[in-house]
């Protein structure tokens, strides 16, 4: 069984992350998927996200694509996330490129381009604006 896993924050959830783990699940037999904790969203984007993590979680698990969910505490556990769930593939967005290379030992890493046009940012901003 190849598992592979992911990691996000999946804040006000749209198509573009529908399609990536779509993908990423197309990739293996299991999909597990780390969400960011609100703690760690604050430290990456130094923003709350809209929904709590625990809300976060609920949506990505209800998901058909997606066999599992956990909380991601932060960014320097991904190896130990790895070896948690036995994943044999890390799959991130393409607009982390590189950034995960070091992780190579582990598993196979695979960015995957993002949907075109789409961003949980761009659309905060435009709820903000109207």
């Amino acid at each position: 069984m190849k598992t592979i896993i992911t990691f996000g924050t999946f804040d006000v959830f749209h198509i573009g992350h529908l399609n990536i783990l779509r993908r990423a699940r197309a990739l293996g037999d299991r999909l597990v998927v780390g969400i960011s904790s609100d703690e760690l969203n604050l430290q990456k984007k130094a923003r709350l996200p809209v929904y709590l993590q625990n809300e976060r979680m609920h949506i990505i698990e209800s998901l058909r694509c997606v066999d599992e969910v956990f909380l991601e505490e932060s960014l320097e556990l991904k190896a130990d996330y790895i070896r948690r769930f036995n994943a044999q593939t890390l799959v991130m967005g393409d607009d982390w490129k590189g950034r995960f290379d070091h992780l190579s030992p582990l598993c196979e890493i695979v960015y995957l381009a993002r949907t075109p046009t789409i961003s949980t940012t761009s659309i905060i901003e435009t709820i903000r604006q109207n």
